[in-house]
């Protein structure tokens, strides 16, 4: 159970700072809803509705973040934050706070590399927006709908972090 706290302590920490100055957020859950905790990222969007202030755009952006371009670009951002499910190697559940940049790497760190490697690219040339990624290790990617038991509290815990760091 430590390591889940000091995990959490982490994501907090790093989620804090990078959220320092914030005015204007986008939070953007990427995700597929027929690939189980690949949904992670949409589902932790849907808790946070109704939930932050108007200074927060919520984008449910499943399978396609590349449509919601020009919406994100008229909120003129400070910060735009993508959730998605991504292969880390660590434990299911285990969120990290990534730069865009390690997209551009061979060996990526997300299951949407092509998609969000453009949707970040044009972002950063279309807003001043700082940006990064919340990847979250998910458990089971497979065919199938709903999120695993571990991921389904992460999103509960990540829900939660959220509303209290955002704008």
């Amino acid at each position: 159970m430590a390591g889940s706290e000091e995990q959490n302590a982490d994501i907090e920490s790093s989620l804090k700072e990078w959220f320092s100055g914030a005015e204007r957020v986008v939070v953007a859950g990427i995700g597929n809803p027929v690939r189980r905790d690949d949904f992670v990222g949409v589902e932790i969007v849907r808790k946070l509705q109704n939930r932050v202030s108007e200074s927060v755009f919520l984008i449910e952006a499943e399978t396609v973040p590349e449509s919601f371009m020009d919406p994100i670009t008229k909120f003129k951002p400070t910060h735009i934050l993508i959730i998605d499910a991504g292969i880390m190697n660590q434990k299911p559940g285990t969120p990290k706070l990534a730069d865009p940049k390690q997209l551009m790497r061979k060996t990526s760190i997300s299951t949407h590399t092509l998609p969000l490697r453009i949707f970040c690219d044009y972002l950063t040339e279309t807003t001043a927006a700082k940006i990064a990624l919340l990847i979250i290790q998910p458990q089971d990617a497979s065919f199938g709908e709903g999120l695993t038991p571990k991921l389904k509290q992460t999103a509960k815990n990540l829900t939660t972090l959220l509303q209290k760091l955002l704008p």
